[in-house]
């Protein structure tokens, strides 16, 4: 009997010094998951004709998600193109004009040429070349008057180009286009309803690749660098479940230890914020806590 409580004694003392040993394990950094949200706004103004997606969807980049009436747009791009037809028009009529003009601008030269040789040969007079240049003269003028005429009309139709410019510029975004690959979190809008420029439709991430930011202190600064491959471990049922990570950022300055992390050594110590990109499996979620481990062990 006594043999069995010396055994059981033993056992016992085991299992405190295997507890203490446990204890001397401590993670060299604490903190949470994030992802990078993206918030899709509405890039016209309208009624929400088709919008397909719902919390949750696994969405492509460049997918077609769904579209803004553009009805009245049409409307106001077609009445636009008559506005053109019909200053066109006008325009075609003074541009005629000068064309006659130019016309008889050519003649009147060559009647001064003419004139020119005559004079040479005697058999004309200086008269009859003043004359000539008189009417080139009155010719220029008048196509200088005419063009004058007409260019508010030639800035007209520019105008209207303009136009036509931006509303097919907001036809083209009228259609809602997913920027990314990721996961929607939360939807904004609902189809059938009156949306405006610049609010919100929905919010997705990418779930895939998460980032865990943690907070090291100084003394650790020093192994930790950009690339390093380190391990990120979270709470399971059993035991914690490994995920490898990289680092890719260390913060530049230190910063007072978050309300978050509540290890009892650090809640006033001063940290450095470093993220380390793991790849999800599907059981990370943003905001889940985690540790960091320089070591496998």
């Amino acid at each position: 009997m006594k043999h069995n409580i010396y055994i059981f004694g033993l056992y016992l003392a085991a299992l405190s010094l295997l507890a203490c040993g446990n204890d001397d394990q401590k993670a060299d950094g604490y903190g949470n998951f994030e992802a990078t949200e993206i918030t899709i706004s509405a890039e016209n103004k309208g009624k929400l004709l088709q919008f397909n997606l719902e919390e949750g969807d696994l969405l492509e980049a460049e997918q077609y998600i769904g579209y803004i009436d553009t009805i009245p747009l049409a409307l106001e791009r077609e009445q636009l193109h008559l506005s053109k037809a019909v200053i066109s028009s006008k325009s075609r009529g003074v541009l005629s004009q000068i064309a006659v003009l130019k016309s008889k601008l050519k003649t009147a030269n060559t009647n001064k040429i003419r004139t020119q040789n005559l004079i040479k040969d005697r058999a004309a007079t200086q008269q009859q070349l003043d004359n000539v240049n008189g009417e080139i003269d009155v010719i220029n003028n008048q196509i200088k008057s005419i063009e004058i005429q007409n260019a508010p009309v030639v800035n007209e139709l520019k105008t209207i180009d303009v136009q036509l410019k931006l509303i097919d510029d907001q036809i083209l975004k009228s259609k809602i286009v997913n920027p990314i690959n990721g996961t929607v979190l939360t939807k904004y809008a609902e189809t059938n309803e009156i949306t405006a420029f610049g609010k919100p439709l929905y919010k997705i991430a990418d779930l895939q690749h998460m980032e865990l930011r943690v907070y090291i202190s100084e003394t650790q600064l020093a192994n930790i660098k950009i690339g390093q491959s380190v391990t990120v471990k979270i709470d399971g049922e059993d035991s914690m479940k490994s995920y490898d990570g990289k680092i890719s950022w260390v913060a530049s300055e230190a910063e007072f230890t978050p309300k978050i992390i509540q290890t009892k050594e650090e809640r006033i110590a001063l940290v450095y914020a470093v993220k380390v990109k793991v790849i999800n499996d599907g059981s990370l979620k943003i905001g889940m806590p985690a540790e960091l481990w320089l070591t496998a062990n």
